[in-house]
């Protein structure tokens, strides 16, 4: 099952570092949909949340000990509404969405905050649309070298072919985000998969400098389940 919408009975802890911590809701399904918490200059933000038994626990357990609150629920792909609002019901917070992102506003009852340029200072934001009906921001805090990427980059499967510790999604080998080679992440967070905490710049390095020339072999390999990928988010 590509993406599991019943109710989860268990989540996986991934990701876990000084200023976050991140969780798989449905650990068994193929397209691995990954939330993170993580410490921003403005507080604590929930990042394209899943809910899941015990994840509450982990979210009390992590701002316990902390200066800081929870300051809102960014949701960083059009398509990763999952479950903001019961997060910014339980936080009685905003949920942060980028101006000119769409989609998003009809599917979220609770109260929407658009901005433009960044919803924290700490955070640069790399605006991405590749085609019509995707829209997407990626992050980068400079404070602690942490870049997240929801969806054109990711671990699980329909992401990775040959030695690729982080892949390019299959549409975006073709036209891959260049300027994060800019960057020198110690880690790097994704929206489908388990992230990258160790030699993270080369293994950034490597899927962006090949993820064109490995095309070929990604559509063997990944092209079906990209598909199945595909439908199953639009099916919803």
């Amino acid at each position: 099952m590509i993406y599991d919408r019943r109710d989860s009975y268990e989540f996986r802890e991934i990701d876990r570092w000084d200023d976050g911590v991140g969780w798989l809701a449905h650990p068994d399904e193929g397209g691995r949909r990954a939330s993170h918490v993580v410490v921003g200059a403005d507080g604590i933000w929930l990042l394209d949340p899943l809910w899941a038994p015990g994840v509450d626990d982990l979210l009390d357990e992590f701002t316990a000990d902390r200066e800081d609150s929870v300051a809102g629920v960014a949701i960083c792909s059009n398509w990763h509404t999952r479950d903001a609002d019961r997060f910014a019901r339980r936080y009685d917070v905003p949920i942060w969405v980028p101006e000119w992102m769409g989609r998003v506003d009809e599917r979220t009852a609770e109260p929407v905050r658009h901005y433009e340029g960044s919803f924290d200072p700490s955070i640069r934001t790399v605006r991405c649309e590749p085609m019509p009906l995707w829209n997407e921001v990626i992050l980068y805090w400079a404070d602690h070298n942490t870049l997240y990427v929801p969806e054109s980059m990711g671990t699980a499967d329909p992401y990775t072919v040959g030695n690729e510790r982080i892949g390019l999604e299959l549409v975006r080998r073709l036209d891959p985000p260049r300027s994060l080679r800019e960057l020198e992440p110690d880690r790097i967070l994704v929206g489908h998969g388990a992230g990258v905490l160790d030699d993270a710049t080369r293994a950034l390095e490597f899927a962006l400098a090949g993820g064109r020339r490995r095309f070929p072999s990604a559509v063997l390999e990944n092209g079906p389940t990209t598909v199945r990928a595909l439908y199953g988010a639009i099916r919803g």
